[in-house]
């Protein structure tokens, strides 16, 4: 999850600088002031190649996925201003990314038969929407534990926690996948 985890760190980067010094600073920082006053929509298409530069790898293209995911997020979380991001709303954004990273490449896993789900479609989607709770849960006590304790979320620190949910949700879904088959 290299990519994801670098596309994580450059998205709470952004994020962590809009919060600071407002969204035309931290967008002219990246040379994109032209982004400045748009949708936050189309700001977040305009960002996905700093966010996610393009290389072609199975990595990058899971880490665009899940920034492209993030942006069709954005409204359902209620977010539709940058100005006005607050760190809560940061927070959000990145608990989007970070749990759209970990589930596409658990699909990629899925996809390359590293894990297995139930043949039953009603149970896999039950398991996927499981997934995804656990994940947000997850990736959110995460960065509100960085934030009690007034740690730095550093591209370190970052790579930390999005791996190890990464590699417990990995975890999870190898019980499930032996539970189905043990089943069958």
């Amino acid at each position: 999850m290299g990519s994801a985890r670098g596309a994580g760190s450059r998205l709470l980067g952004f994020l962590s600088d809009a919060v600071a010094r407002g969204a035309t600073e931290a967008l002219r920082a990246l040379n994109l002031g032209a982004l400045a006053g748009r949708p936050i929509e189309e700001i977040f298409l305009g960002l996905a190649d700093y966010v996610c530069p393009d290389g072609g790898s199975i990595d990058e293209g899971i880490a665009r996925e899940a920034f492209i995911e993030t942006i069709t997020d954005l409204a359902g979380a209620g977010i539709a201003d940058l100005d006005g991001l607050t760190a809560d709303q940061m927070q959000t954004v990145f608990e989007l990314y970070a749990t759209n990273a970990i589930e596409a490449r658990l699909c990629n896993d899925i996809g390359a038969k590293t894990i297995t789900l139930p043949s039953d479609s009603r149970e896999a989607a039950r398991v996927q929407a499981q997934l995804n709770d656990f994940i947000r849960r997850g990736v959110a006590d995460a960065l509100t534990v960085a934030r009690a304790t007034a740690a730095a979320l550093t591209p370190d620190r970052v790579l930390q926690f999005v791996g190890r949910i990464y590699e417990q949700a990995f975890g999870i879904l190898q019980i499930m996948g032996d539970a189905e088959a043990e089943g069958a």
